[in-house]
């Protein structure tokens, strides 16, 4: 019997990215997605499925039964326990293969079929999508048949098995990779699903979830911001069995691949409601709304029908005391401080956020600029959550970073737990200024560096003495977990050319840390002009005083961090030297001249 197949992350994410090649100029990115990441889904549960069937007659044919019972007792549902699932016959890959026609249809047969199976893990998800749909694909029956044959080849030829798998993080990995392809080419519609990886770690970083804790994204689109937060416990030592990772998403066919993504990153547990959670909030119990450890989101900027309450038919407009009315009673008591203005739903999710975190938990939310300094309902939320005491920090981010907007965004920090050192006062980041990220031709993003510098300097609490030592901590800690990766890949790896292409891949992920840790440092200690340091001029701790007396609860970053140089002073005694000296030149190119004057016969 042949060793199995190993395949690594980048030979995983080019497969994949072959499958949508096929289907690029059939339809778009907004569209093939969700078929492609559904074939993916298929395929990985029929490859472990087999694996799991195969042990299953060996252990039974190693008891002493026949080859013949063995697999009976194979085609028992009872046989595949937490894990592993049992898939009908109809929908195993290589059943699929042989359909002469109609494919399509036969393919929504089967994901029809394990979801009849497993009901209880995948219940709606499997059948998000329909294959059969000429209109959606183009051509014609014959067309979209051949169309879906190439599909099927192209994931024959992909083996995902737990078995071909240099490491069991890659298949989530590369699901991630898939989805933010697609956010990249989907124009708007991308940032309805998709936070950029580099902003959900530099929350997760912040926060700093852990074991035990119970973690929650009311808007979650795909889940990377709960799989980022389970990936950080794991790489940090933790059990992620023991974590409670619960999101909810409206969209109906997100929501799906949110629920995929979670059983790609082995995280069987998770929890994610289909609905809005403005209007039906899922997570309660007994009309009382669950409490969270850490709540970590990435709301829809400036959300206009985050209320509920329909337009009037003649006007078009929304009647703003129907939406008070309706939400001063709100059963669940979110909006004491102040409901949200009709066409911005950006405090409605806050508070909804402040409202589920626990005496001892954290917020870190990705916002737009607007909610640190409107006025009306928005000043009134903001005022209450500043005289509790509950902003940590206010960060601002660059420009361009969203996919499907170029308005740069601020992440706000609560926590009802502030350590005592930081009560009474908010820290002010500017994280916006040109050279504090990558600059992209149509979206920037952040480097490493761009985080460790964040991340530490929030860690440090903005104290110049603790910056070196945040620093160095942050960057070994992401080297640690590089290793824990390196040391299960080797394991796996079956021969030396594998084991030398892994070491490379860790070895310059590693020197990347390390760069990013040098720069840095050198910015750090960077000289500027009038003799202010690199950190006064992007962190400033604020005294809740100060935001309440002089700026009258504003939030507003530039009132508070001055990014700019002070013009060069004027050195005096020089410059007058140097005015002395060129007096001098005047006098004597005067002499000169009159003295020719008087040559000529003209007298001065």
């Amino acid at each position: 019997m042949s060793a199995p197949r190993i395949i690594t992350r980048e030979e995983l994410d080019r497969l994949l990215w072959g499958a949508a090649d096929i289907l690029r100029g059939t339809t778009d990115a907004a569209d093939f997605k969700n078929h492609i990441l559904s074939l993916l889904f298929l395929k990985r549960l029929n490859d472990v499925f087999l694996e799991r069937r195969q042990e299953i007659i060996d252990e039974y044919v190693k008891s002493g039964k026949s080859e013949e019972q063995a697999v009976e007792f194979a085609e028992d549902p009872d046989e595949y326990g937490r894990g592993s699932y049992y898939i009908p016959p109809k929908a195993r890959w290589a059943e699929l293969m042989k359909v002469p026609e109609n494919r399509a249809e036969e393919i929504d047969i089967a994901l029809q079929a394990v979801e009849d199976e497993n009901g209880d893990i995948f219940n709606g998800i499997l059948t998000s999508v329909r294959f059969n749909d000429e209109r959606r694909f183009g051509g014609n029956a014959k067309d979209l048949d051949a169309f879906m044959q190439r599909l099927l080849t192209h994931f024959a030829n992909i083996p995902l098995g737990n078995q071909n798998l240099i490491d069991p993080d890659i298949l989530g990995e590369s699901y991630e990779y898939l989805i933010d392809r697609f956010a990249d080419g989907a124009g708007k519609k991308g940032g309805e699903y998709r936070t950029p990886p580099m902003v959900v770690r530099t929350i997760v970083e912040i926060l700093q979830p852990q074991e035990g804790m119970r973690i929650h994204d009311p808007t979650c689109g795909t889940g990377g911001m709960l799989i980022g937060s389970g990936r950080y416990v794991e790489d940090h030592g933790g059990n992620v069995k023991n974590i409670s990772l619960l999101g909810q998403e409206k969209n109906y066919s997100t929501w799906a691949i949110a629920k995929f993504n979670m059983l790609l990153h082995n995280f069987p547990d998770g929890r994610i409601e289909l609905g809005d959670t403005i209007l039906s909030p899922k997570l309660e119990e007994g009309g009382v709304l669950q409490t969270f450890d850490r709540i970590i989101a990435n709301p829809p900027f400036s959300l206009k029908e985050w209320h509920g309450v329909e337009a009037d038919q003649d006007t078009g407009k929304v009647d703003s005391k129907k939406v008070k009315e309706r939400w001063q009673n709100d059963s669940y008591r979110r909006f004491s401080r102040g409901i949200p203005p009709t066409t911005k739903g950006d405090t409605a999710f806050l508070q909804h956020m402040v409202q589920v975190c626990n005496d001892r938990g954290m917020v870190g939310v990705v916002m737009p600029h607007g909610v640190l300094f409107r006025g009306g309902s928005e000043a009134s939320v903001r005022q209450a959550l500043l005289q509790e005491d509950l902003f940590e920090a206010v960060i601002g981010l660059p420009e361009k970073l969203f996919y499907g907007t170029g308005i740069p965004a601020s992440l706000l920090i609560l926590n009802k737990q502030k350590p005592d050192d930081r009560k009474g006062h908010v820290l002010f980041i500017d994280a916006s200024a040109e050279g504090f990220y990558h600059e992209g031709k149509n979206r920037n993003s952040l480097r490493w560096e761009d985080i460790l510098r964040i991340v530490s300097v929030f860690n440090a609490w903005a104290d110049p003495e603790r910056i070196p030592e945040a620093v160095e901590q942050l960057a070994k800690s992401w080297i640690d977990g590089y290793e824990l990766h390196r040391k299960r890949q080797l394991k796996r790896a079956p021969n030396k050319e594998l084991k030398d292409r892994i070491d490379a891949r860790f070895d310059r992920e590693e020197a990347e840390v390390q760069a990013a840790q040098a720069a840095v440092m050198d910015w750090f200690q960077a000289e500027h002009p009038g003799g202010r340091t690199s950190l006064e001029k992007f962190a400033n701790v604020v005294s809740l005083e100060e935001i309440e007396q002089e700026n009258d609860f504003n939030l507003n970053i530039s009132r508070y961090v001055d990014t700019s140089d002070p013009p060069p002073q004027m050195n005096v005694k020089a410059e007058l030297k140097k005015l002395r000296k060129l007096e001098e030149k005047r006098d004597a190119a005067e002499q000169k001249m009159n003295q020719l004057l008087e040559e000529l016969g003209y007298g001065v």
